[in-house]
């Protein structure tokens, strides 16, 4: 069960970065990068860019992945079904054992 919590935990992050990349990128080609217009900067426009469509698909693969590996590591509760099955039948063969008490009128008072 620790297992799956970790991998359920770790597509949430990954939602949420994945979310958060696409927000950044602008459909026009702008995005982040066109905030940032001179020439001598680290990451030029271009690259930018590329980091931020590398950077999806990466998160995509990775929510892919995790999501067809947590088919693997799901819980399966078959015996509590079962469990709680049994558990009725026993309740419904106990009240069928009980004896039904036979009503009995109280004494008649003497006179």
């Amino acid at each position: 069960m620790g297992i799956y919590v970790l991998i359920s935990v770790l597509i949430l992050i990954t939602c949420a970065l994945l979310v958060l990349v696409v927000l950044v990128q602008n459909s026009k080609g702008g995005g982040l990068a066109s905030n940032f217009s001179s020439s001598n900067q680290f990451m030029g426009v271009r690259k930018t860019a590329d980091f931020l469509e590398k950077s999806t698909w990466t998160l995509a693969l990775v929510l892919l992945l995790l999501s067809l590996f947590s088919i693997f590591i799901i819980p399966k509760h078959q015996n509590t079904a079962k469990t709680q099955e049994s558990e009725i039948q026993k309740q419904i063969n106990d009240t069928k054992a009980q004896p039904v008490k036979d009503f009995q009128a109280p004494p008649a008072k003497k006179k």
